[in-house]
This record gives C-alpha cells, structure tokens and sequence, in this order.
C-alpha cells in the first residue's frame, strides 16, 4: 500500500517496518527458499557472489532497507554447516568409488585366475568318483607290504602317504582301493586286481623317481617329490670287503629292477652280469640262495630286507650324488597333479600337520639301525610350494617356503 504524498508534493519518507516485522519477515522468507539456497557459498548458487541470492530485507547491503546500515539485524551467518555437508557427502562419494573399483578388480582377477579347489576336483572327475584307486608296491617291508592275513592289508611309508593325500582329496581310509602295480607299469598306471587284471589306477604312488625322460613321457604326470632317497648295494654278510661304488660290481651277478634307474645307472658305470626283475623281493631271495652276489636299487627300498634278514644281509653306501626323488604319477590328469600338490604342500608348510612326520617315524626308522653309514632317505619332508589354486586371502594361512634348490 504506497503512502500518501504530502501536500507540497514533496517526497515522503518510505514507511520502515518495526524490527519485529521485518525479523518475521526475514524468517518467513526464508523458510520458503528452497534449491538453490542449500547450496554452499563462495561462488555456488546459494552463497555470496551468486548474482541470483538477493539479499534479504535486513541484512547488510540491501540498499532498500535503511536498517541495514544502521545496525540492524544481520541475518544469518553464510552457510558453514552446509559445506560440512558438501564436504562430507564429496568424501563418501570418493571412498565408495575407490571401493566399487577395488571389486570390480577383484572380481576380475577372480573370474581370471587359477582354478579353485572345488573346480579342481570337478575336472580331475573326483565327484563320479566313491573309491579312489591308487597302485602301490607290495612286497617292500617298510615301503609297501601287503600283509598275508587273508584280507587285504597294506602297511609301509607309501601306504600312509596315499592315505594322507586321499583324505586331502576327500576320501576315508576304507575308500581307498589299493592295487599291486609292478615297476614297468608304473608309467601306464596300469595294475593288477584280486583276478590278476589290469585295471587303470587314479595314482601311482610306488617309489617312481622323477627323471628327465619319465617327465617328457605325457602319460606321466609327476606331483612334487615326496622323499628323497639314494641308490646303494646289498649283499650277503660274508662279502669280502665294502662296496663304495658300482665299478667293483664289474663281472660280479647284480640284480635289480627292470626299467628302474638303478638298472640304467649300473650299465653306465659297470659291466656286471645285470639281471632286471619285475619284483625287488626276488632279488634279495635270490640273493639269499646264492643266486646273485649283490642287489642294487634305492636305499629306501633295500633297508627294509636288511632290517628283516637277520644280519644275513649287509648295507653298502656307493656315494653317488644323484638324488632320487620319489613322487606321485597322477598320469595325463592334470587337475588331479595339482590336488596332489596342494595335499603335500599343505603337509610341508603347516606346523600342525604332521602327517608326514608320522609316516617316516612309524616305518623308516625302525630301518635305520640296521643300515649303519647308509643314507637311507633324508629325514624332512621334500620343499613344496604352493600350487595355483585359487584361494581367498583369508584362505592364505600357510607360509610361503622358498626351495632355492628347485
């Protein structure tokens, strides 16, 4: 409502609004901003130097309102707790992108890596599988004997090997089927079944040693070795003499196994009568009836006759430097070779587990005293590392070995 103009018609001061009026002025103006008004100052729609933020009856700088400069109300301070709220909502904004990123590579790298072990035991064809069939020696006391008790009793350090890797696999002792494999068939993984047919095994857990050429062969799939052993020499107690190498066996009747290493080392170094068994045991008999002067193949294996002959047979170190290293044939089956590492890394690198330890102490020991000054199998587990399966971090409990021989 204009004021009326006075009579001379000169201008006629603007009627001012009481303090209070202009204080619920203010008030209800400002309840009813909205949008832009929330926003921060300092150039942003809603703080000071936005050019459509009027400023409000009352504050200073109005050029409508005297009262702005004579000390009236000032209005409210610019904003500080909405740039608390940019701020924070910027920094939530921020985290949860570094998050969405870091499993979004997570989740790529997952989808991309190795294989889990669940998947593994998919393809190596474990879950058609309720037995699992391994081939193992069995006339080797200490290694792999089956009992003659009329039921099918299989004791030794082999033994319990398979044992520990078939838990690992998922299968109880009486779920393992354990079947005579001879030496030459070791490679086909073929063994022979209560009516002496051959039937494909899953493992071959047998003495087989890791060689060069067994490698290259693609029906033989070697784990990671699980004992280290060395050739020696035994003979009868009456022996004339040590044998510290193979080159004394010249013109001497040696047995050993066919297709071993032993028998390829011995043609190297001698030119003794060599006869090949398919069989250890009949070796040393032969030996013991006089039919040889001496049986040859590793440590690991012999020890257990001497220990069982009565000190009728002798132990002899020949002081090679080779190394035989025992290990699994899981054939062309790669995934199950990798399931197989996993059980003996797990058996190498956790504190806890002392499986293998066990398996040495109830059956290669025992051997030992009957074998003085023979190296018959070192003492430690074989270094393992870690095989590519995919694990999640909490999963990653075992430490890491090196194996700088490897």
């Amino acid at each position: 409502m204009m004021a009326e103009r006075p009579a001379d018609g000169g201008a006629r001061p603007r009627e001012v609004p009481p303090p209070a009026e202009r204080h619920e002025r203010h008030d209800r103006d400002g309840a009813g901003h909205t949008g832009d008004d929330d926003r921060p100052a300092g150039g942003v729609p809603g703080g000071p130097g936005d050019p459509d933020d009027h400023a409000a009856p009352g504050d200073p700088g109005d050029p409508d309102d005297p009262g702005a400069f004579a000390g009236g109300y000032a209005g409210p301070a610019p904003g500080p707790p909405r740039v608390r709220r940019f701020r924070r909502f910027r920094m939530i904004a921020w985290i949860a992108l570094v998050l969405a990123a870091a499993v979004v590579a997570a989740s790529i790298a997952w989808v991309n890596g190795p294989p889990t072990e669940a998947e593994l035991r998919e393809k190596a064809g474990l879950f058609d599988r309720d037995r699992l069939r391994v081939g193992v020696k069995v006339d080797t006391p200490g290694i792999a004997l089956q009992e003659q008790t009329g039921r099918r009793t299989f004791k030794g350090f082999d033994i319990d090997i398979a044992y520990m890797i078939a838990a690992d696999l998922g299968y109880l002792p009486d779920q393992v089927e354990f079947l005579a494999i001879e030496t030459e068939d070791r490679a086909r993984m073929q063994a022979l079944d209560d009516n002496g047919r051959f039937v494909k095994v899953d493992l071959v857990v047998a003495t087989f040693s890791v060689t060069p050429s067994r490698k290259a062969d693609p029906s033989v799939g070697f784990s990671t070795p699980y004992l280290f052993t060395e050739q020696s020499v035994v003979t009868r107690t009456e022996y004339p003499g040590s044998i510290t190498s193979l080159g004394q066996l010249g013109g001497k009747k040696v047995c050993t196994l066919g297709t071993s290493t032993s028998e390829s080392e011995l043609a190297r170094a001698t030119r003794a009568d060599v006869t090949g068994k398919n069989l250890i045991s009949d070796c040393v008999s032969g030996l013991l009836d006089g039919d040889f002067d001496a049986v040859t193949t590793d440590a690991a294996l012999l020890a257990g006759f001497v220990a069982r002959s009565g000190g009728k047979l002798r132990h002899h170190d020949i002081a090679l430097e080779k190394t035989e290293m025992w290990a699994v044939n899981a054939g062309s089956n790669a995934a199950l070779r990798t399931l197989v590492d996993l059980a003996l890394y797990r058996s190498y690198a956790d504190p806890q587990d002392h499986r293998w330890e066990n398996a040495y102490r109830d059956h290669i020991d025992p051997l030992l005293s009957a074998s003085p000054r023979v190296n018959v199998a070192q003492a430690e587990q074989p270094c393992a590392l870690p095989p590519p399966v995919r694990r999640w971090p909490w999963e990653r409990s075992l430490p890491v070995q090196d194996c700088p021989s490897r």
